[in-house]
């Protein structure tokens, strides 16, 4: 089904495929096309919500895809519409002999009913291009990521890659991770893992941290459990945490943590969709 774009028009592609975007200043980093002629009045009072901007943005990162690469496929609810996107230019001929390497057992799942011919790390440890969405980015192009459960196989995935898109609506844009007040999320081995939110708490005590096990019920006794048997330590911060390699080592230093949800320095172009169109961001 096709989404109704406000302020803005398509190009003669179908309207998922549509390059849209707002310009920029001449000072700003993100790529712009030329500035659009003014919407029609009926197109102007349409309102996007969070899902289709969400589908825009992972369209537009799926142009990005070219034959005969070997492509990350991220988890989420953005990242879905971009395997869906995949999958359909697969079905179509536009795309051949692409091989997909999911970062989780639902991407997994997704990508076999669709018929998205998959492999492993194991088999190919450098990938051409992996998309996935985020939970927070930072103007330096920082993420936080895995709040879904499934940061590690993401990590491993999307640092093994040549090119690493993320796609994301407006909301998760942030002045430093942590600032949204969501979850920052740690993967922490099953054993101990109280123990290890305590130590995670009071390694950042000045930021007003609070560590709480990511639970499936309210009593909080029947913990979540990732797609490699861990468990996860969720950590929200009043305050900013201050230097991010700082902050990512000290984390890693302690027994029983496994991977945290900080991907730093790994994106190379973040993708924003909002309702006055798409920005796209390069890593400088």
């Amino acid at each position: 089904m096709a989404i109704p774009y406000p302020q803005f028009i398509v190009s003669e592609k179908s309207p998922m495929e549509a390059k849209i975007v707002v310009p920029s200043s001449p000072s700003s980093a993100s790529q712009a096309s030329p500035s659009p002629p003014p919407p029609s009045s009926s197109m102007s009072s349409e309102v996007l919500t969070q899902d289709e901007l969400k589908k825009i943005a992972a369209y537009k990162a799926v142009e990005y895809v070219e034959s005969n690469m070997v492509i990350g496929l991220g988890t989420g609810s953005t990242a879905k519409h971009a395997v869906d996107r995949i999958a359909e230019l697969l079905n179509q001929g536009k795309l051949h002999n692409i091989i997909g390497i999911p970062t989780s057992k639902k991407t997994y799942d997704q990508a076999v009913s669709l018929g998205i011919p998959l492999s492993d790390l194991n088999s190919h440890p450098v990938v051409d291009l992996s998309i996935d969405g985020a939970d927070e980015v930072d103007p330096f192009l920082n993420l936080v990521k895995g709040r879904g459960g499934s940061l590690l196989r993401e990590k491993m995935v999307e640092s093994s890659s040549k090119k690493f898109v993320v796609i994301v609506d407006e909301s998760k844009k942030v002045e430093h991770l942590g600032g949204s007040g969501l979850a920052m999320p740690v993967e922490v081995v099953p054993y101990g893992d109280l123990a290890v939110a305590k130590s995670l708490q009071a390694l950042f005590e000045d930021s007003g941290c609070v560590a709480k096990r990511r639970t499936l019920d309210l009593d909080g006794k029947v913990p979540f459990v990732t797609d490699n048997g861990n468990h996860i330590v969720e950590l929200f911060f009043k305050k900013d945490i201050g230097d991010l390699n700082t902050a990512s080592d000290k984390i890693l230093r302690i027994p029983g943590v496994v991977e945290h949800g900080m991907f730093l320095g790994l994106a190379t172009t973040v993708i924003v969709a909002g309702e006055l169109g798409v920005r796209v961001e390069n890593k400088s």
